[in-house]
């Protein structure tokens, strides 16, 4: 006999808490199936890694589209300061870029404002100084303010 097999025989507790069925009457104890077990574990963890991938990956996109953001203001930064102004810009105004004999012209004038001379210039962004001296396009609907 076995070390166990002793330890069981001579149980002598209560009977609902020994650790073998001591009467025909007693509970079945089924041993576990430990690959169950597994399984349902490592489906659990590919669920919670997954959705922590998504996660990330939903985050990697937001700082990829900052990136782009910011690469965009960057080159068109390069591209007012490389144009010609004929006075010094203010942080927070509004500034019009626009494209005349290939170079570029920042003007304090709107693409609607030029009357008859709009063809002689073409009208690329609206742009607004931020307090970093890079310059932020606006959108179409911001132009004015």
């Amino acid at each position: 006999m076995t070390t166990n097999e002793t330890e069981f025989e001579s149980y002598t507790g209560e009977a609902s808490l020994s650790p073998i069925p001591l009467s025909i009457g007693s509970p079945v104890i089924r041993p576990e199936d430990k690959n169950a077990i597994r399984a349902n574990a490592v489906e659990a963890m590919h669920h919670y890694a997954n959705q922590e991938i998504s996660m990330l990956k939903k985050q990697a996109d937001l700082i990829m589209q900052q990136v782009r953001e910011i690469e965009g203001r960057l080159r068109i930064s390069e591209q007012i300061y490389q144009s010609d102004m004929r006075f010094t810009p203010v942080v927070n105004q509004v500034y019009h870029l626009y494209e005349k004999d290939d170079h570029f012209v920042l003007s304090l004038i709107g693409p609607t404002e030029w009357g008859r001379s709009a063809n002689s210039r073409k009208y690329v962004a609206s742009v607004k100084l931020l307090g970093d001296h890079s310059w932020d396009v606006l959108p179409m609907n911001q132009q004015a303010t």
